[in-house]
This record gives C-alpha cells, structure tokens and sequence, in this order.
C-alpha cells in the first residue's frame, strides 16, 4: 500500500497548475521537435543532387552553435530569469523551422541558407537545457524531483511516439516541407505555455563578469568526479550516436529498409521505450544512481549493430526500443542526481557544462558521418558506432566516483 499511496502522491503533481504548464510545455515543444528527425533528413535527401553529405552539412550547422553556445546559455540561465530564456527559445525554434519549412515548399533550397536557419534552431538549443534544468527545482517540490522529471519524460517521450509515428505520415503523404511547417507551429505554442507560468523569483547570480560565472561554474562540475566522468563518456557516445541516428542510419533505411516509413518505425520503437524507461525510473530508487545509469548505456549499441549486420527490421526497432528505456532510465537518474548535488544558483551553469562536454564532439560524428559512409559504406560505419558507444561506457564504470555516488537515504 505504500507503493501505491507514494505513487499516487507523485502522480498528484499533475494537479499543480504550475507543473501543469511545464508539462504541457515541454511535451508540445518535443511534440514539434519530433517531426523534425525524419522531415529534415528525408525533406534534404530528397532533394536534387542531395547526399548524405548534404545532409551531414546541414545537421552539422544545427549542431555546432549548440556547442558554442552552450556555457554562454548556462550563464544567461543563471542571471536571468528561467522562464523568458526557455519562452525566447522556443520562439527562435519556431521562426527556424518555420524558415526551413518555407524553402521546402517553395523549391528555395540553396545549402547555405538551409544550414542558416539550421544554426538559428542550433543556437535555441543552446538556450534551452541549461534553463531547463534549472527551471524544474524552481517548480517541483525537493524531495518529488524524481518524480518531476519522470513525469515530464513520460510527457516528452509520449510526445516522441506520436511525433514519429504523424511526421513519418507526413513526410510520406504531404513531404518534408509541411511537417517542419507544423514543427514550427507548436514551437510557437510552446512559447505561449511557459509565457503563463507563475514562479516566485529565485536567488539569481549578478550582473559581472561572464569569465567569472563560468569559473565558479567550472569548479562547481570539475569538483564532482562522477559528473566529469560520465560527461566525458557522453562526449565520445554522443559522437557515435549523433553519426547513426542523423546520418548513417536514415541512408541504411533508405537504400535497404524502405526509407522514411521504416525509419520512423525505428524512431517510434525507441519512443515507446522511454516511456517504459521513466515509467520505470518513476519507481526505482538505486542505491549508486550514476553506477547504474552508466552500465544501462552498454546496451544502447544494440541498434546500430543490428542495423550494421543487416538484421529484420522488426529486430532493429526492438533494438531501439531497448535504447529507449535504457536511455531513460539514466537520463532521469542523472537529471535528479545533478538537481540534488549541485547549489541552485550554479545549475544552470553545471548543466551548461555538462551539455556542452556531452555534445561538443557530436558535429564532428555528423560532419565524418556522410564522408565515411561514403568510404566504407554505412553499415560497417554503423558497426563502428556500436563498438565506441560500448566501450566509453564500460570505460567510464571505472571510476570510483561514478560507482561510490549514494542517492540520499530518503530517496
């Protein structure tokens, strides 16, 4: 029985009004950006004369300001309030994608203005983690963290399962152009969600200088060893999952698979394994959190070697739904560990730096993605990511501090 009361405590975070509007939030806004995976890849591949190199590019220009901008959004997120950060990216991400959209359906597609507006959406991102991070301690009860991101995971990956399964549709019945046209759309709609939250003022860093915010920001991360770690595991993962998932894995589908349809099948499967995944992080309180978040990313190789090994396709979306959960299951347990660890008033600058390590290698895995394929093929490509996602990740469970870190005993 007090399994169920506890549950049904977390679950009556769904009443808060402020929670509410984070929620709906974040779900309509992963809603949008679901559509995009499969409109961008499949909208540019389909282009005339395009390759997995055009798509490399325009990725890679999305991504890149997302790396150089991260710390500066860390800091902007510290200073300022949460809220208008994370409502102007959303802005941003709407008038990107609404400029991606435009030249789809008009035929405008120069390369250069593509990778613009991608850089545009790059640049939002950089702003929205950091925020976000920060923003769920300022909404969600200390000792219901857990639960919160839980929540708004299973909100956010919901949102993944009908996103690949309508943008797939989209792309196949309408084309790439509109489905970011409605990615666009819901970006806007997410700006008006956060706009009506109500959140009393928090402690905030002065105004001063921004090489002395990221200094303090720095000893704050670098003083944590299992923070470093895991961070510096991610960087080398994201590489290769960034290659697979962006550009390698979209040019198996489409030569071998059957294209955008069999491709959001495998997007869907992986979407429905994370709502299994913050459903089972909702309840699993671990002893070692980062021990147990870092061993469940052994098997997040699985799809990309069943794709490399030219497996069924029914075989690669289980694989993928396996990465699903497993991915979620770390990403609630790492959220919660870094809300409980880190001061307030340094979190959003922690997060930046945590994003920032775990993404800063990602453009090179898009930018080699396209060029290597071309050069080995994309299988082998393929089989390749699946050995370095498998050996940072065993690598990483090394370290004392990332197998020592105890959750605190009231869990």
């Amino acid at each position: 029985m007090g399994q169920v009361s506890s549950f049904r405590r977390d679950l009556g975070l769904l009443r808060d009004r402020q929670f509410a509007l984070l929620l709906t939030a974040r779900t309509i806004s992963m809603l949008g950006s679901s559509f995009t995976p499969v409109a961008l890849a499949f909208g540019i591949l389909d282009l005339p004369g395009a390759t997995g190199t055009t798509l490399s590019v325009v990725l890679t220009a999305e991504s890149l300001p997302t790396v150089l901008f991260m710390l500066v959004g860390g800091v902007i997120a510290d200073r300022m309030p949460r809220q208008r950060v994370l409502m102007a990216s959303e802005i941003t991400n709407a008038v990107a994608f609404a400029g991606m959209a435009a030249m789809l359906l008009t035929g405008w597609t120069p390369l250069p203005a593509l990778a613009l507006a991608a850089a545009v959406s790059g640049t939002a991102i950089a702003l929205v983690w950091p925020a976000l991070t920060g923003i769920i301690p300022e909404v969600v009860p200390a000792d219901r963290l857990q639960a919160g991101n839980a929540l708004l995971g299973l909100g956010v990956n919901s949102a993944r399962i009908a996103g690949s399964v309508l943008g797939g549709g989209a792309v196949v019945v309408l084309g790439g152009g509109w489905a970011l046209a409605v990615s666009a759309a819901m970006f806007a709609a997410a700006a008006g969600c956060v706009a009506r939250l109500k959140l009393k003022p928090a402690g905030r860093v002065a105004a001063g200088s921004v090489l002395k915010d990221l200094q303090e920001g720095w000893r704050e991360f670098s003083s944590r060893q299992w923070l470093w770690v895991v961070v510096a595991q991610f960087s080398i993962l994201v590489m290769a999952m960034q290659a697979a998932h962006g550009v390698l894995g979209p040019l198996v589908a489409k030569s071998e698979l059957g294209g955008a349809a069999a491709w959001s099948a495998v997007l869907a499967g992986e979407a429905v394994g994370t709502i299994t995944g913050v459903l089972l992080a909702m309840r699993l309180r671990p002893s070692r959190p980062i021990f147990l978040g870092t061993l469940l990313m052994v098997p997040t190789a699985l799809p990309y070697l069943l794709l490399g090994l030219s497996a069924p396709l029914w075989s690669v979306v289980a694989g993928s739904f396996l990465l699903g959960v497993c991915f979620d299951v770390f990403a609630v347990l790492w959220q919660t560990t870094m809300q409980r660890e880190v001061p307030p008033e340094s979190l959003s600058r922690v997060s930046s730096y945590d994003a920032l390590g775990s993404l800063m290698f990602g453009p090179i895995g898009l930018m080699l993605a396209g060029p290597v394929a071309g050069v080995t093929g994309p299988k082998p490509a393929l089989i390749g990511c699946a050995a370095i996602v498998t050996g940072v990740s065993l690598l990483a469970l090394l370290a004392p501090g990332v197998r020592g870190l105890r959750a605190p005993a009231s869990g």
